[in-house]
């Protein structure tokens, strides 16, 4: 429970994969690097990134919180071309793998948001994100990420 995302601490290179437009159907996938740096803090029971995309000139960050009365995370996404917090998305870890709900918008559009984290492993993850507009019923994903650990000489250079 605390330190479920003790695997994410560190320094990544991400591959991005993103729908072109979501909602219709679409097959057409935008894929772009990205940079991201997680810390953790309240030992483990929290952590906070940031995710720069050097070719779509924004950047993200996210704070994971783990709540100890629910047993469960809450994730919040912000990024740099509003600056609004996202609606917190909720969930746990069962066998290795993370899932997390909640409901937010979507371009004026009532959603039901899901994130996975999978394939966890020492130097690489996978976290996707899917949406639902039919209360969960059909999913959509629309963006994943493939994380690899950047190596240590690599960290130590971009400081």
């Amino acid at each position: 429970m605390n330190g479920d995302f003790d695997f994410l601490t560190g320094e990544w290179d991400v591959t991005n994969r993103r729908l072109v437009e979501r909602h219709v159907g679409s097959e057409r996938w935008d894929e772009f690097p990205g940079r991201s740096v997680v810390r953790p803090f309240f030992d483990g029971a929290g952590n906070f990134d940031e995710i720069t995309f050097p070719t779509k000139g924004f950047s993200g960050a996210t704070v994971r919180l783990r709540e100890p009365a629910a047993d469960d995370w809450t994730i919040t996404w912000i990024n740099s071309r509003d600056g609004l917090l996202t609606s917190p998305m909720r969930g746990r870890f069962e066998g290795g793998v993370g899932t997390f709900y909640g409901d937010d918008t979507d371009d004026g559009r009532a959603i039901r948001g899901r994130f996975i984290w999978s394939r966890i492993m020492a130097t690489s993850c996978h976290w996707e994100q899917a949406f639902s507009t039919d209360g969960g019923h059909t999913w959509e994903t629309n963006w994943t990420m493939a994380f690899v650990r950047r190596a240590v000489e690599d960290q130590e250079s971009s400081r």
